[in-house]
């Protein structure tokens, strides 16, 4: 009998499925995101009046959030920052996909991104709803893939004692929460908006 260890199975699920699905569909919609709101920022840079195809209703549009400076905080379009950045989980989930094994201090860069996009999301969609006085369609979508991203990544993180063995045990018992921790979070800001604007009335108005 030999001693020599088995052979790996290549039909063997792959590890993290979970996870790297949602960060590839999550980053392709996220790309797709971006990449309209993009095209809705340069057709208001040839046509400041262009009608854009986001535009629903006066507090459901994406125009006022584009020509807004919050709109631009780094000095340009927050849109090309979802481009250059949207990729990422895109090629990091594909790599689970492969099994490849990253290092610790790989998947904290990788979370860190994802704390600076919760914060970011978190600030544009109050200065959205309670400064602008809208709710970017485009951008909800953004916000939507974001969340769900941002918490397994972290209580993957957690789980795995990437944070410190006194937060395992909570990245455990979180982890199987995600989808309604993802909803309450979504409940809060869809809320928000009707609350401060008044999205049903204006959309069965409309009706």
């Amino acid at each position: 009998m030999s001693d020599a260890p088995d052979a790996p199975d290549a039909t063997a699920r792959p590890r993290h499925l979970a996870l790297a699905i949602l960060l590839i569909v999550g980053g392709a919609l996220g790309i797709l995101a971006s990449f309209a709101l993009t095209l809705d920022d340069l057709a208001l840079l040839a046509n400041p009046h262009a009608s854009l195809s986001c535009t629903i209703t006066a507090s459901l549009q994406c125009g006022k959030n584009i020509g807004s400076w919050q709109g631009h905080v780094f000095g340009f379009p927050n849109p090309l920052l979802g481009l250059l950045t949207f990729p990422a989980p895109v090629i990091f989930g594909t790599a689970l996909l492969g099994r490849v094994r990253f290092p610790n201090w790989f998947w904290l860069a990788f979370n860190a991104g994802h704390w600076f996009a919760i914060v970011f999301i978190g600030w544009l969609s109050t200065e959205s709803i309670f400064a602008i006085g809208t709710l970017c369609p485009w951008c909800a979508l953004v916000y939507a893939v974001v969340i769900p991203m941002w918490l397994a990544v972290t209580l993957h993180n957690m789980a795995k004692g990437r944070y410190g063995a006194a937060l395992v045990r909570l990245g455990e018992l979180l982890s199987g929460w995600i989808p309604l921790i993802t909803l309450g979070l979504y409940l809060v800001i869809a809320l928000e908006a009707q609350l401060h604007l008044g999205l049903l009335q204006e959309l069965f108005s409309r009706a």
